[in-house]
């Protein structure tokens, strides 16, 4: 009998996430079949966001935290990344832990960050603590994880260093096929507030206006109305209606995949968006905003030594930084094969026979009232049961028939917002 094809399963609540998560399974196990698993939530993916980010897993499903427990087929695979929030992660490992005790075999458990870790690092790392691998995006965060581990005794060797999965792409070669190109990667929550971003807008339109030569690309992230991990109250193709001038005809709204809109950017500009670090990955001069001030706030301040640090006016001037190597080299910029060590820990693990059960380190007795909140938000109890479900009315019918009533009132709210404001404004500026 042939042995069974080996499976990866990515647990992911979020556009962003899944980018992470899939990306990570397919440096982990590029041969292993590809299992989508999207945890439902506030901000569960859209067909239009899986389609740009353009990862199209064997197989796809959608289920709650709380059905993830006793299912047969995550439990059977051969690996499970956890793209998910730190407290989901623990939520899962604690409850995952407990139904998969005395399994002959259990899948090992991956995790690690989307992006830098800038702030609430013993936050995200305590919940993550107990996973088989917790993934370092750097050297730097690594030996940051593994000093904290050890210091709370939680094995130190699951910390592995890499990096960031989507640190792809063919290095920058200038072009005189197009207009130089300068791309603004926007975020959904920084800066936040409405004034903030409308300011940040005026000046890429004027940057636009000073340079008629030059191409200004707006990189958006989500419709009005989807969800990704950070709320963007505030979207930027509205707020393009409010300019103070008309947008200049060399200023465009894109959507799309990152990696093909940094091949046609000569010049990256964000105030702390990951998508720095994919370009410089890529040698693209990539500028840190200052506009805002360097803050703990706005994520910006990581990037103080790259060298990078710059504002509007220093680009209207036409600076074109270009990070210190010294820096890219400790964030993991530049190698050949960052998941190596991975790749080689998930065979010893294998190879050592029986896991031992997953084991976080928040427990009932350690930290209950944490634990126990955690637990309960995802749908679970102490033992990591699924908690009854409760329906006021008891008849399911009713609740499916308000569920769906409320489903279409915001439909509809969304199609009137995207076809008497957004669309126009996409069309408008030539949006792709």
């Amino acid at each position: 009998m042939p042995p069974r094809p080996r499976r990866i399963a990515v647990l992911a609540d979020s556009d962003t996430r899944w980018k992470w998560g899939a990306s990570v399974a397919r440096r982990l196990a590029p041969a292993h079949a590809l299992d989508a698993v999207f945890v439902v939530g506030r901000s569960t993916p859209t067909e239009r966001q899986l389609e740009e980010i353009g990862i199209v897993p064997d197989t796809r499903r959608e289920l709650r935290a709380a059905d993830l427990v006793d299912d047969q087929q995550l439990a059977d695979a051969d690996v499970v990344v956890f793209a998910l929030s730190g407290g989901t992660v623990l939520a899962l490992t604690h409850s995952l832990g407990l139904a998969w005790e005395g399994r002959a075999v259990r899948p090992i458990t991956v995790t690690g960050y989307v992006g830098v870790v800038y702030e609430k690092m013993v936050d995200g790392l305590m919940t993550r603590a107990g996973s088989d691998l917790v993934l370092a995006n750097s050297a730097y965060d690594a030996a940051r994880f593994g000093a904290a581990f050890e210091s709370i005794g939680v094995d130190p060797r699951s910390v592995v260093e890499c990096a960031l999965p989507f640190l792809d792409g063919d290095p920058y070669q200038p072009s005189t096929d197009r207009p130089f190109t300068l791309t603004f990667a926007i975020q959904p929550s920084v800066p936040k507030g409405k004034a903030a971003r409308l300011k940040l807008l005026e000046r890429a339109a004027r940057h636009a206006r000073l340079h008629p030569d030059r191409q200004v690309l707006i990189k958006l992230r989500s419709l009005p109305g989807e969800h990704t991990t950070h709320v963007e109250a505030d979207p930027y193709q509205l707020l393009v209606e409010e300019l103070a001038e008309p947008a200049p005809p060399n200023l465009e709204l894109v959507y799309g995949n990152m990696g093909e809109v940094l091949d046609r950017t000569d010049l990256l500009v964000t105030v702390s968006s990951t998508a720095a670090l994919e370009s410089m990955h890529r040698g693209i001069p990539t500028a840190i905003l200052t506009d805002f001030g360097v803050r703990e706030a706005h994520g910006n301040h990581y990037f103080i030594h790259s060298g990078c640090l710059a504002s509007w006016d220093d680009l209207d001037a036409g600076a074109l930084p270009r990070p210190r190597p010294e820096w890219t080299a400790a964030q993991g910029l530049g190698k050949t094969d960052p998941y190596a060590a991975a790749r080689a820990r998930i065979a010893a693990l294998r190879a050592a026979g029986p896991l031992p059960p997953l084991r976080p380190y928040y427990t009932p007795g350690r930290a209950g009232i944490y634990l126990g909140g955690l637990l309960e938000r995802h749908g679970l109890d102490e033992r990591g049961r699924p908690l009854p479900v409760p329906l006021e009315s008891g008849d399911p019918g009713r609740v499916r028939t308000a569920v769906r009533r409320v489903a279409r009132r915001g439909a509809a709210s969304l199609y009137k917002v995207g076809y008497q404001r957004v669309a126009p404004a996409l069309r408008k500026w030539g949006a792709a």
